[in-house]
């Protein structure tokens, strides 16, 4: 070999066993991204943020320092979570983490390899995102808290804290993939009890006051108040209506209720997205999303608001106070 090219095979190798290193520290350095798709706001979704991140330190990942948690918000326009979703896979991210069913539909509509853990208030079996609740298949797992299933439960325990109320509104965010089956659990639960049901549409902010504005028209008596991140996410101006003209009502998380609201029945939301964040950190460590049987609630919790109860004019029967597993003075 000419001394030519032995000079320039040598300073090419040399060059390479340099640029090795470097190039393998760059790998060691890069951190994995969780994706986070929401069709809520971040202001509202704080706390479930900083669940998830619980889980993922359970799991001995911590943002800033060897995970990174990349955020989307659909501010309630559902429409935007598929270009939302592309955003995250083309960033791209290790794992998306799809807050409520209508993001884990985008994101299973956007992507088929990179893995989904989603928080879901509908079975999420029924809603076509799982093939069965132990063993998932596919690229996406989560955790279920079975909200739409609990909506007969709550209209009971309305019914219980307003017995004279023979006629209750039922506000809908009817572009929830939930709400036809919601209207029809509804409309059951009612029949049992012997009660009048009127539905309420919403599904903007103008159309939320109309709904509330418009239960005196009814008449209505007490509103439930139904599963949908739409009104999760707005729970603070929620709240606020209903109490302006003085509606008792019954909502699925807690947050409603230590936002003013007069009771709430369903999962812990918060302890749900730390769940789902121990399972985004184990993916993360290599397992795969379709050994991971999806999460069910093993409690449902029951919080009343005497504060709002008095300001309503209602007693609190002893036997629901009893009952409940928080009381809000």
């Amino acid at each position: 070999m000419p001394d030519v090219r032995r000079r320039e095979l040598i300073a090419l190798l040399g060059g390479a066993a340099i640029a090795w290193p470097l190039v393998a520290r760059a790998q060691q350095t890069r951190r994995p991204v969780v994706g986070f798709l929401s069709p809520q706001s971040s202001a509202a979704s704080e706390h479930l943020l900083a669940a998830l991140g619980r889980g993922l330190n359970e799991i001995g990942l911590i943002e800033g320092q060897n995970v990174t948690i990349e955020s989307r918000w659909a501010e309630g326009r559902y429409d935007r979570l598929p270009m939302l979703a592309d955003e995250l896979i083309r960033r791209p991210v290790t794992v998306i983490v799809a807050s409520a069913p209508p993001a884990a539909l985008a994101a299973r509509a956007a992507t088929s390899m990179v893995p989904i853990v989603f928080s879901s208030g509908i079975d999420p079996v029924k809603l076509g995102l799982v093939a069965g609740l132990n063993r998932p298949g596919g690229n996406i797992t989560g955790v279920s808290h079975f909200s739409i299933a609990l909506e007969g439960k709550r209209l009971e325990l309305l019914h219980e804290l307003i017995p004279n109320a023979a006629q209750i509104a039922v506000l809908v965010n009817p572009t929830f993939a939930g709400a036809e089956a919601i209207t029809d659990d509804m409309q059951a639960a009612a029949r049992v009890l012997g009660l009048r049901l009127h539905v309420l549409n919403a599904s903007t902010e103008q159309e939320l006051d109309s709904a509330i504005a418009s239960i005196g028209q009814v008449p209505a008596r007490a509103l439930v108040v139904t599963s949908d991140p739409f009104f999760l996410s707005r729970r603070d101006r929620l709240v606020s209506v209903i109490s302006r003209h003085a509606v008792p009502a019954i909502y699925q998380f807690r947050e409603f209720v230590t936002a003013g609201g007069l009771v709430s029945y369903g999962a812990n939301l918060a302890d749900g997205y730390r769940l789902v964040g121990v399972y985004a950190g184990r993916i993360i460590k290599g397992e795969k999303p379709a050994d991971l049987p999806v999460v069910q609630p093993s409690k449902f919790e029951l919080v009343i608001n005497l504060k709002t109860a008095k300001a309503l004019g209602l007693d609190v029967p002893p036997t629901l106070l009893a009952r409940a597993d928080e009381v809000i003075e």
